[in-house]
């Protein structure tokens, strides 16, 4: 029998003091007439021991430890595959006084007292009624019959409020099932708030679709970190990068893939055009209309050079992002490569070469630091891999130095994964599929050398450069046939396999194959909006 969770994860060194400005890592955040603080200690109210994540049941808090004058807003859920590592917000009225109101009655959504699941007593799960004019952020959980006191919890004027969505499952019987809340519009411009509580759902449907998340009703960023400050982030919180020990096209400064013969090719223009350091001569703005591409220089020498790469260069590109109202900061590292190499595939026991198959110049990857404005404690870390993404809590991510996670690079293809070892795109109960390759080989810190090229929200504090504005291809567009370079590969292997193969090659996104050029930075989704 699994236990419930017992244990608390806390990042392996002390936060470090702040430099001085603004309010960040200050503690409390007014979203405009209701502050509010995080709170991350917990009192048990009930466990299960069976289903969810990797059937190991889930277990429900009730905040602790709330600082005097605030009220509790909802309570908190969790997997009892990890430890404890979460938050609920709590509130207080900063205005007229009528912020926040006492529910007027409760509606029991669901127990566990005809459930025969592994348990700890009982459950029973409770949605505020809010009165009229305010929102139920969040549910309450007890291990009695009884109806909860409407002291127990607050409601929020629904200025305050806004949609939300469900986001990660916590947990799931008999047709009751648990999901983690966020805001359902999320970007910099965004204004949604999450509260850190859960949704339930009876047989599918949201017994608990009333509830909201918070909004910074006045676009109040005074909360983000300045410069200084994330210059501290980064000291404190940079990823430890690692190669694959095979691993020869490695990344560069921008500038350095400039300065030694990429050129600026035009649609029409036999003659290609060298690009300066900092990419004035550069087309800016607009949108990727197809008229312009880099590319390498015709040398094969120089072309040779170019493709590998120079660690030592290596500059690191910081976006600073305000995400989820200004409550938290998302730091966007982006990573040049000026090529990718060829891709390799695994069909059972067999490992193939896909010939120049995912091959191209200029690759930009990126990993993303989530850090709480409350404390400027490091919450999560997004590795980007291909066309998608996974978001890792920090309690999962392996430090080998301090509060500095790492991150693997994946041979030849750059994407980043939290763990060393294979992914495959593709079926990997069959063993069928792309080879995404990670191991540790040559690392770097993402701290050594870092520019910071936007943060919309400082004004005129960042300039960003000229190749930042870039809006067209970094690479040229493809002139090579997959359908040949794949009937060359397919003569080597078994019957079998051949039509497999193909099938896998064709639901590869764009982003690996990279039949048109691969954009910038800027020209990704992620660059405005949240990563997923």
């Amino acid at each position: 029998m699994s236990l419930p969770i017992q244990t608390s994860f806390k990042l392996p060194s002390p936060l470090p003091s702040w430099p001085p400005g603004g309010e960040f890592a200050q503690g409390i955040i007014d979203l405009g007439g209701l502050e509010v603080c995080q709170v991350s200690t917990f009192t048990q109210v009930w466990a299960t021991h069976e289903g969810g994540q990797d059937g190991l049941g889930a277990t429900f808090f009730k905040p602790s430890t709330v600082p005097s004058g605030f009220s509790v807003l909802g309570y908190y859920a969790q997997p009892n595959n990890q430890p404890l590592f979460g938050w609920v917000l709590v509130g207080r009225g900063s205005g007229d006084g009528n912020t926040l109101a006492q529910p007027s009655d409760y509606t029991l959504v669901w127990s566990s007292e005809s459930s025969n699941i592994n348990q700890d007593g009982r459950g029973y799960f409770w949605l505020p009624t809010p009165p009229e004019g305010y929102h139920a952020v969040g549910l309450v959980v007890t291990n009695s019959s009884e109806k909860p006191s409407v002291e127990e919890v607050r409601c929020v004027r629904s200025d305050l409020t806004d949609e939300p969505e469900s986001d990660a499952y916590i947990w799931s019987t008999d047709g009751f099932s648990v999901d983690s809340l966020r805001p359902a519009t999320r970007g910099i411009n965004a204004l949604g708030v999450p509260v850190g509580t859960f949704i339930a759902r009876t047989n599918g449907a949201a017994t608990s679709a009333t509830l909201a998340c918070l909004k910074n009703r006045e676009a109040n960023f005074s909360s983000m970190p300045n410069l200084r400050q994330v210059e501290a982030l980064m000291q404190a919180y940079s990823p430890w990068i690692y190669f694959h020990p095979d691993e020869v096209y490695l990344p560069s400064s921008v500038s350095w893939f400039f300065d030694n013969g990429a050129l600026l090719y035009q649609k029409g223009n036999q003659n290609p055009t060298p690009i300066d350091s900092g990419g004035s001569n550069l087309p800016q703005g607009d949108s990727n209309d197809g008229a312009y591409w880099i590319d390498l220089p015709a040398d094969d020498g120089q072309k040779n050079k170019i493709k590998k790469g120079d660690i030592s260069s290596t500059k690191l590109y910081l976006h600073i992002k305000p995400m989820l109202g200004a409550t938290f900061t998302d730091v966007v590292i982006w990573i040049f490569y000026p090529f990718n190499g060829p891709a390799k595939a695994k069909l059972g026991l067999f490992n193939v070469s896909l010939g120049k198959i995912g091959e191209h110049v200029g690759d930009w990857e990126q990993l993303t630091l989530r850090i709480s404005n409350f404390t400027g404690e490091l919450r999560r870390l997004y590795f980007a891999e291909h066309s998608s993404g996974t978001w890792v809590d920090a309690s999962q991510l392996d430090f080998p130095e301090g509060n500095k996670p790492v991150g693997y690079s994946s041979l030849h293809g750059h994407a980043m994964y939290s763990k060393p070892g294979l992914v495959l795109q593709g079926n990997s109960k069959l063993g069928i599929g792309i080879r995404n390759d990670t191991a540790k080989g040559n690392s770097f810190d993402s701290g050594r050398s870092f520019e910071v090229v936007a943060a919309e929200y400082m004004g005129s504090a960042v300039t960003e450069p000229a190749w930042l504005n870039y809006m067209r291809e970094w690479g040229p567009k493809i002139s090579y046939d997959i359908s040949n370079e794949l009937k060359k590969v397919e003569k080597l292997l078994p019957g079998k396999f051949r039509s497999r193969l193909e099938s896998i090659i064709n639901s590869l996104p764009d982003e690996v194959l990279r039949e048109e050029g691969p954009t910038g930075p800027k020209e990704k989704r992620s660059w405005a909006m949240d990563e997923n």
